[in-house]
């Protein structure tokens, strides 16, 4: 079985949640793990109406079967990691879940200093949740590890040996990245990035999965790309049209108002292009065809719909194997056998 990731192509807030969602529970992965920053990137899935926000655990978590593990280049902070333990009770998490032993730690002075530095909190808009000032802990070689503190003792692991076990023994494996290639710290809009790479070659690296271990990337956009925070946004479009096409959305983790624009194939195509993308994914098709909404047949998908599909495919390159036309996990078109 192979091994698939998943990353944001735009500027984080493209749907990921939801196109993981439907994956660990279509797909059945024995192994869900996230790569990525840490914290300071939400995900949100619907569950019969319920919506479940993530920060720190894998987005697949609703898939009961899978093993849940945060993968050695994710920051782990142990408030919020206990926090969503108990908010994901239901689902059976804190048997199934394991943190790698070196996984660096994010402190309560890491979260201080990203809330009151002007610079980082000010300027670039970070989200406060401590994850910079942690990550320049960590290159500067006295950031506490997960292995340094006792609570977490029980949830650790190696994520790399158990993930190129599950796959020696061909299981299928399913990578979650964070953020989004905009945001990325070597590709993204710098300064106004995050504070590591987020592209599917780093997020393989997180879990420990190399290059010739990767079967499949998909991107994923958003119909209608948003960004929270300061930085370029070449499409962003008024306020005000926001407003009048319905397109008001907010932060998972800031609860900041998100900026919104029109859809950038040329961003697409370099995104596509830097994460070696096998598929894209595109969500909230219905905000840009609201007739498409619910659909789950391509074939009955709008005339509106379905052009601005082909014309993805056609500018960026690449097939479109997902498309999300609703919020809930059923509202998806699968055309993976198709393309």
């Amino acid at each position: 079985m192979p091994s698939m990731i998943v990353v944001g192509g735009q500027w984080g807030d493209e749907g990921k949640g939801s196109i993981i969602a439907y994956l660990a529970l279509h797909d059945e992965p024995e192994i869900i793990a996230r790569g990525g920053v840490g914290t300071n990137a939400g995900h949100s899935v619907f569950i019969n109406g319920k919506k479940y926000a993530v920060r720190q655990l894998p987005t697949g978590f609703m898939q009961r079967k899978a093993r849940l593990l945060v993968g050695a280049g994710v920051l782990v902070d142990p408030e919020v990691f206990f926090q969503e333990l108990e908010h994901l009770k239901d689902f059976n998490v804190k048997e199934r879940v394991g943190i790698d032993y070196r996984c660096a730690i994010i402190e309560p002075k890491h979260k201080e200093l990203d809330r009151t530095n002007g610079y980082l909190h000010g300027k670039i808009g970070t989200t406060g949740s401590g994850c910079g000032p942690a990550n320049a802990d960590r290159v500067m070689r006295k950031a506490k590890l997960a292995k340094d503190i006792k609570e977490l003792e029980p949830y650790l692991t190696d994520v790399a040996a158990e993930v190129n076990d599950a796959l020696d023994e061909g299981a299928l494996v399913l990578v979650e990245g964070t953020q989004g290639f905009g945001l990325s710290l070597y590709y993204g809009t710098y300064p106004y990035v995050t504070s590591k790479d987020v592209s599917a070659s780093s997020i393989a690296a997180d879990v420990g999965i190399g290059p010739t271990r990767v079967d499949e990337v998909i991107v994923v956009f958003k119909s209608f790309p948003t960004r929270v925070g300061a930085g370029p946004f070449p499409t962003e479009m008024p306020m005000e049209e926001a407003d009048r096409l319905g397109l008001v959305e907010y932060g998972t983790v800031t609860g900041r108002r998100r900026r919104v624009g029109w859809f950038d194939f040329e961003m697409a195509r370099y995104s596509a292009r830097i994460n070696g993308a096998t598929m894209l994914a595109v969500t909230m098709l219905d905000k840009y065809d609201k007739e498409a909404f619910g659909v789950t047949d391509y074939d009955k998908l709008p005339r509106k719909a379905k052009e601005f599909i082909e014309e993805i495919e056609e500018k960026v390159g690449v097939p479109v194997g997902l498309i999300k036309t609703g919020p809930e996990l059923e509202h998806i078109i699968d055309r993976r056998d198709t393309i």
